[in-house]
């Protein structure tokens, strides 16, 4: 019945959920097919067989523990002691912070919500001009998803059946490579603004490095775990998630026993909806595999074009609406498996395809009219969204920059790995 598709498509766009959407899809095709509908189910239980998607709850869980308790103030206290003597040291100050927070939380989003508090109010009273601090807190909110522990990193891992390690090293480099771009256009733009230069003191250097003692042992111990071979990804992540809650509920006690339930619950409520994503994209995806749409796809995409650079191009451009309109955990599952053979005949490496796949949905966040962070930031900051736009138009072309330069010389991605 050729009037499946259009109405899938249309109760999409009216904000049925997608994992709904894709689901009934699955199972229409299935029975179309003639195939038993058991088999969604056995994706879900072959994704319950995956040791390495222990890390998604767990890391998860971790992140929301860290946005509800002080870590994000002591963060922005430490690195701006360290830093914040620079030129634009503020500005510095919080895009490291925020790449760090995204990092462990995984969700850009929660960095707005949670840092934007601290930092928007504290560049305005440092003299920064209003546009610049909106651009930069909604365009930072997104840096640290290129670096371990990132979630998305780990769930592309799981999608392409590439070595989540190779990611993590994979991603270094470009992540560095953003931050330090968006430094140095800072410190140019702290020309103009003439911001006065803070005092470093070691005394406050002290004071910082002793109210974070507990945080700043967390990514030495868990990422060099991880890199040493010490911990796999999934230990690493029972690790991260213990230390964080006994550091917060028992150690410190910024978080109350009582609130537990109410900080897994809302945790677990994105894991549950990555899982059944998961699990119905798994079988919508098997399904195209043995219908051979991958075949169809790049005998296609061979009619555009004959070469890498211009697959990369094309790629890019798709990415950067995609990101605009879609979750990034959704984009993975969706797309990834249908990106990864065609990608594959054009030469590219499925590694540094990662990295491409998450720089530029990172960009598609703040990418006109629809990025989802423009419209968090927006209610977030009380700013109308036309404002938001022009905020982080700057922001957003030094980015694409950067995206450009980790797309066409992959060494920037895979000289780790």
């Amino acid at each position: 019945m050729s009037w499946i598709a259009p109405v899938l498509v249309l109760l999409a766009i009216l904000g049925a959920p997608l994992f709904a959407v894709i689901g009934a899809s699955a199972l229409w095709n299935f029975h179309q097919a003639g195939i038993d509908l058991q088999a969604v189910a056995i994706e879900f239980w072959g994704i319950a067989e995956m040791p390495i998607l222990l890390a998604i709850p767990l890391f998860t869980f971790a992140g929301y523990l860290l946005s509800e308790s002080g870590a994000p103030r002591r963060l922005v206290r430490l690195t701006s002691a360290l830093l914040g003597w620079m030129p634009a040291g503020l500005a510095i100050v919080s895009l490291a912070a925020c790449a760090f927070f995204t990092a462990f939380t995984g969700a850009s989003g929660v960095t707005i919500v949670a840092l934007g508090a601290i930092l928007f109010p504290a560049m305005q009273q440092a003299g920064y001009p209003e546009r610049f601090n909106l651009g930069l807190v909604t365009s930072a909110g997104s840096l640290g998803l290129l670096f371990a522990p990132s979630l998305p990193l780990i769930l592309y891992g799981v999608i392409a059946e590439v070595s989540i390690e190779d990611l993590f090293l994979a991603g270094l480099l470009p992540g560095m490579l953003m931050l330090l771009v968006l430094s140095t256009y800072s410190v140019w733009k702290n020309r103009a603004i003439r911001t006065p230069l803070g005092d470093f003191s070691w005394r406050e250097v002290g004071a910082a490095v002793r109210a974070a003692a507990w945080e700043i042992p967390l990514p030495v111990v868990v990422l060099g775990g991880i890199y040493s071979g010490v911990f796999a990804i999934s230990e690493a992540a029972a690790v991260t998630a213990l230390y964080v809650l006994i550091v917060d509920v028992l150690i410190l006690r910024e978080i109350r026993l009582r609130e537990l339930p109410r900080i897994m619950r809302e945790s677990m409520v994105l894991v549950g909806g990555i899982m059944i994503i998961l699990g119905v994209s798994r079988a919508s995806t098997n399904f195209m595999i043995d219908a051979g749409v991958p075949q169809q796809l790049l005998e296609w995409v061979s009619g555009l074009v004959t070469d890498r650079y211009a697959f990369l191009v094309m790629l890019l451009l798709f990415l950067l609406v995609l990101g605009a309109i879609l979750d990034i955990f959704s984009a993975i599952v969706l797309v990834v498996p249908l990106m990864l053979p065609v990608a594959q005949q054009f030469g590219v490496d499925p590694v540094h395809l990662g990295i491409v796949f998450l720089a530029t949905m990172q960009l598609g966040y703040i990418t006109p009219p629809v990025g989802l962070n423009l419209f968090i930031a927006g209610y977030r900051f009380e700013r109308p969204i036309v404002d938001i736009y022009f905020s982080t138009l700057p922001f957003f072309f030094w980015l694409m920059l950067t995206v450009l330069l980790i797309t066409f010389w992959p060494q920037i991605s895979l000289v780790f790995v």
